[in-house]
């Protein structure tokens, strides 16, 4: 098992890896997660670990937080380069940015489409869930409702990745 300072190592600038992944159904519909014990929704992701590729952590990201394997999705592509954000720096609560200099996630975002059924979706596949409840939304909605730090990046993804959504 890697140390915590492994799983969370740093680029130069203080960004951690992460994937971040769109699943998307036969109307272009996109699934949008709510995380458990907050208010907030999300697109699943997840930081990659030293000894993957960003595509492995897409597909063990997608298992871990909405249970769905390979052969659940066709992978339509993703983007070119990293898309950076910051954290909000929040003294009380945010040791580990303060301490580790931390700065925010730089993500390749996945844009995968849906082969299942529904039912495939588990919220449940971990020990440790990320989410509680999930739903179909217009492929545009995620970019009003997400927070406010994550908005840029949310808006690059789906634009560079909209022309290869499959639309029923």
């Amino acid at each position: 098992m890697a140390r915590q300072d492994e799983k969370y190592r740093l680029d130069r600038d203080g960004y951690r890896k992460n994937v971040g992944i769109i699943v998307c159904n036969d109307q272009a519909q996109v699934l949008w997660a709510r995380r458990i014990r907050h208010d907030g929704w999300q697109f699943p992701q997840g930081g990659i670990e030293p000894s993957e590729s960003a595509r492995d952590a897409a597909y063990r990201e997608l298992y871990e937080e909405i249970g769905l394997n390979p052969e659940d999705v066709h992978l339509l592509g993703c983007t070119d380069k990293w898309l950076r954000y910051d954290v909000p720096y929040a003294p009380k609560t945010n040791y580990f940015r303060r301490s580790r200099g931390f700065r925010g996630q730089k993500q390749r975002w996945f844009l995968f489409h849906l082969l299942a059924e529904e039912t495939n979706v588990r919220l449940d596949a971990s020990s440790n869930p990320e989410f509680d409840h999930w739903k179909w939304v217009d492929y545009w909605r995620p970019v009003q409702q997400i927070v406010d730090f994550k908005r840029a990046v949310y808006r690059r993804a789906l634009t560079e990745l909209e022309p290869l959504l499959i639309r029923g």
